[in-house]
């Protein structure tokens, strides 16, 4: 018997869920062999590619590694910071390593909407940046939703990995 086709919930997709940890090389080859995730696109996530960066509505240079799946019908991300204050940094310190985001919307014409969605629930936005054309808002939904959401245009699998693995 066929099974029907599961509708899509009304509101805001899901798109990528992420976690923050101190060493990714280690978690990406964890997850490939406990789950058997791959191939996983490694990213080094630095100026020029890395661009208008701020934390908290200012200016700030951060840098991070990133790696990520695609992990049907999603994507899973890790995330290493390297450079600079980040959320990801904060994270660290204050919880240690673990689930970080979830990413919502991925059309670029519903970034600015969620945007001013997220602002009407008066949530702002924690931090934020381009990766080449892709811009990404992390929203302050942890004291809501007991996580950060994130509002993307896209993600980094789209952009040339600096390798893959394995």
């Amino acid at each position: 018997m066929a099974r029907a086709k599961a509708k899509v919930p009304p509101g805001m997709r899901i798109t990528q869920v992420a976690v923050v940890v101190k060493d990714l090389r280690k978690t990406m080859e964890n997850y490939h062999n406990i789950m058997g995730w791959g191939p996983w696109s490694v990213y080094e996530h630095k100026p020029p590619v890395l661009h208008h960066t701020e934390l908290r509505g200012k200016p700030v240079h951060y840098t991070m590694m990133g790696a990520e799946v695609h992990c049907d019908p999603i994507d899973f991300e890790i995330l290493q910071p390297l450079e600079g204050p980040s959320i990801y940094r904060e994270f660290l310190e204050e919880k240690g390593e673990g689930l970080h985001h979830v990413s919502v919307v991925n059309p670029v014409e519903d970034v600015a909407r969620a945007l001013s969605d997220f602002r009407k629930d008066g949530i702002e936005v924690l931090m934020s940046g381009r990766l080449e054309g892709i811009e990404f808002y992390y929203m302050d939904t942890e004291p809501v939703l007991k996580m950060v959401s994130e509002t993307v245009s896209g993600h980094a699998i789209s952009l040339k990995p600096s390798y893959t693995y394995p």
